[in-house]
């Protein structure tokens, strides 16, 4: 049976918005429970523990109107598969702590982080890092397609941001605007038209006049380019690089897994500096494929070179822009 302690942790955790300790404590007292003879209610406490990590999140469908504007997934990425710096881990962890105690913050007249610009070259992890978020807060994951939300017709942009922005006060979840240049450009830019200016100070006051639970999400390759008026409306704005050494050496051996064989990732880790961590990924899961099938169950060093080679042939014709030029 649970201890006088055991049961004041668990409520503790429970009422700090510590999933994971209150997880470990369950886990305590099944132990406990299965030593004393009682295996049945040890067994139904892991079950329980197991069903709760396990939960989908449930979507609903989107009104019509937003059918196509808005892409809705269940998040499926945890906080311990991105490979990131120190410094940004600390951020994301600091969203996920005000976010599991906002009730502490409005009780002062605070809001928790909710509205986050992220900035970096492309496959450095923006999109990744909004799915792992919404996953770590049981929040359904709605991405805007900004293809379908910005149009030449004049008027009816703004029109469909002001149904996203329903959208977002009615339905809680995570809302990405990913390559948010489209319209977050600087209204001083002399390739912007007067539409998309006009679209711009939309955002900016449906952003600011925001108070929903929902977190707001903006991710770009390009931060220069975005008009100054945009940073004050953020409450954190997180910058992505291309991963260093360290970290390409945990990312190789993340992706590669079992097929890693004798392979030392330290080793090559310098080979694939200046790659993405998408672009990594890309070389790996081509050097597995080959392993695959030349019916091999390590994947070859020498292939995993040439792999990465390829990823350095296309990263150094395509700049950040995402602008591609013709390869030879």
């Amino acid at each position: 049976m649970a201890t006088a302690e055991q049961i004041k942790s668990l409520i503790n955790s429970h009422f700090n918005g510590s999933d994971e300790r209150f997880a470990t404590i369950a886990l305590q007292i099944a132990a406990h429970e299965a030593r004393s003879g009682r295996t049945t209610v040890a067994e139904e406490i892991k079950r329980a523990i197991d069903h709760s990590k396990s939960k989908t999140i449930k979507l609903n469908p989107l009104q019509k109107d937003l059918q196509g504007l808005i892409i809705e997934s269940i998040p499926e990425k945890r906080m311990n598969e991105l490979v990131i710096s120190k410094e940004i881990k600390k951020r994301l962890e600091r969203i996920l702590t005000e976010y599991k105690q906002r009730h502490k913050l409005q009780k002062f007249g605070l809001s928790h982080r909710r509205k986050i610009l992220l900035s970096g070259p492309p496959g450095t992890g923006k999109t990744m890092t909004a799915s792992v978020l919404a996953n770590e807060m049981q929040l359904p994951l709605f991405i805007v397609s900004m293809d379908k939300m910005v149009t030449k017709y004049m008027g009816e942009t703004g029109a469909k941001l002001r149904l996203i922005f329903d959208a977002i006060k009615e339905r809680n979840g995570i809302y990405l605007f990913d390559e948010f240049d489209a319209i977050g450009a600087e209204r001083g830019n002399e390739n912007e038209v007067g539409e998309m200016r006009r679209v711009l100070n939309a955002f900016l006051q449906f952003i600011e006049n925001d108070f929903s639970e929902s977190l707001i999400i903006a991710a770009t390759n390009n931060l220069s380019v975005l008009d100054p008026a945009l940073f004050r409306r953020f409450d954190d704005v997180i910058y992505f690089k291309n991963p260093d050494t360290t970290e390409a050496t945990l990312l190789l051996k993340n992706l590669l897994g079992l097929f890693i064989g004798t392979i030392k990732p330290e080793t090559i880790a310098k080979e694939i500096e200046g790659l993405s961590h998408a672009e990594i990924s890309l070389g790996c899961i081509d050097a597995i494929k080959d392993a695959i099938l030349a019916d091999k169950k390590v994947v070859d060093k020498k292939t995993l070179l040439s792999m990465i080679q390829d990823r350095h042939h296309i990263h150094s014709k395509t700049n950040l822009n995402g602008q591609t030029n013709p390869i030879p």
